[in-house]
């Protein structure tokens, strides 16, 4: 016998059906939709097509969703004004690179929210780096914001899966690491890719940094206890860290038997077992003035710079000149960028308590020697622009008899004609 219900329990019932119904279809367009927002946020990363096993995944970089973002600039009563897509405001802004050249920002983004008086570490790597880049991330646990450069050629899906894997295989990296992606057929566009991870950084403070150095003091904690150097890095200057380098390559090889202190470099800097980094080519460090830097517990201030003067800087995000990305492969790429800096009126001053060690590995030597060739002639002539180039600005603004000026005049009079070009747009003014 059928069970009949009371007619108002009835109706009660019915009505309770189509209210959770009506739920369910909300609750379903509304994870939709919350979907739909994620996968155009700048946190989604590329989904694999197919997954198979580790290091197999297949990507469809061309059509990802990257392409259909859109950059809105809004006026002073928060109207938006103009809408431009990303790919095409990103190509603008790296327009001196190699073209064409996909970037991705923001292809996997860190949890945290960082503090802005942190220094983020910006550094660029290849998969054959992403071993080195894991360690790095451990043992900093700080902002880091890495270029990955994706070659776009029959390996890309491949060393996509591989990044993939390399980022799942740390937790370190989902807390503290942005990671923005460069697919493109160019290799070495070393400029470019530090210009990506610099922009794409989260404080006001970024360490160039290459991937295969270790910090091995508590740097974060060392500035934080140190106003002097503070002072320095809000007032606009650069501070530097010492880089050494093991004398017998195998000792450079386990960063966990590292010096953990300047005692113990010292130490084995006594012993000669360590020594200044690349020391068969000391004008890319002995401006630090290693000797000075033995004895002192002060922060102290760089007065031999030369141009070829490659050290490990940390640099405030605003305001700091970028990287000339006419450089493309091995030779004066960072040293031009590190020249501009310097050029532009930014000082250099070195770190007292804190170091660098390079871990070893095998180099392309015939590759760099090459590109150092060619490398080397482009510099040669981007000195001599940037002179006059800044030279000119610094008259137009009346900064020419600042301090200010100081670091260009030291460099740029020793340009045959300098001076009287400078004379002329003076009086021209």
């Amino acid at each position: 016998m059928a069970l009949r219900l009371p007619k108002p329990m009835s109706k009660a019932l019915r009505f309770g059906v189509v209210a959770y119904l009506a739920a369910s279809v909300l609750f379903t367009l509304h994870s939709y939709f919350l979907q739909g927002q994620d996968l155009t946020s700048s946190t989604q990363h590329l989904i694999a097509r197919s997954w198979t096993k580790p290091g197999q995944a297949v990507f469809d970089v061309d059509n990802i969703v990257y392409s259909n973002q859109v950059m809105n600039w809004k006026n002073t009563n928060d109207r938006s004004v103009h809408e431009v897509k990303e790919d095409f405001l990103i190509h603008k802004i790296f327009s001196n690179t190699l073209q064409p050249s996909k970037v991705l920002p923001y292809y996997f983004k860190a949890i945290r929210d960082f503090d802005p008086e942190a220094v983020t570490i910006t550094t660029l790597i290849t998969f054959d780096r992403y071993p080195v880049f894991s360690k790095l991330v451990t043992n900093y646990q700080g902002p880091i914001s890495v270029s990955i450069h994706i070659n776009d050629d029959d390996m890309r899906d491949e060393n996509m899966s591989k990044l993939h894997d390399m980022y799942s295989s740390n937790p370190h990296m989902k807390e503290f690491v942005d990671v923005h992606v460069v697919v493109d057929k160019f290799d070495r566009q070393f400029n470019m890719w530090r210009n990506v991870a610099r922009f794409f950084a989260r404080t006001n403070y970024f360490m160039m940094l290459d991937v295969d150095f270790h910090i091995c003091t508590n740097l974060q904690k060392h500035l934080s206890l140190d106003p002097e150097s503070r002072r320095l890095m809000r007032a606009g200057s650069a501070v530097i860290l010492p880089a050494f380098e093991y004398v017998d390559q195998e000792d450079g090889v386990n960063s966990k038997t590292f010096p953990k202190n300047k005692e113990s470099v010292i130490k084995l800097v006594q012993q000669k077992k360590l020594t200044v980094f690349h020391d068969f080519f000391l004008k890319g460090h002995n401006a630090t003035d290693y000797a000075r830097w033995y004895k002192t517990d002060s922060v102290y201030k760089v007065t031999t710079y030369q141009h070829s003067y490659e050290p490990y800087v940390i640099l405030k995000k605003e305001g700091t000149p970028w990287c000339d990305e006419r450089f493309v492969g091995y030779g004066a790429n960072k040293a031009a960028c590190l020249f501009e800096i310097y050029i532009s009126g930014i000082d250099y001053y070195v770190l007292p308590h804190d170091f660098l060690i390079h871990q070893s590995h095998p180099y392309k030597e015939e590759t760099r020697k090459q590109e150092r060739k060619y490398n080397r002639n482009l510099y040669r002539h981007f000195q001599e622009e940037t002179c006059f180039r800044y030279s000119k600005a610094f008259v137009m603004a009346n900064l020419w008899s600042t301090p200010k000026a100081a670091n260009i005049k030291e460099q740029c009079n020793k340009i045959k004609g300098f001076k009287q070009v400078v004379a002329q747009l003076d009086k021209a003014r």
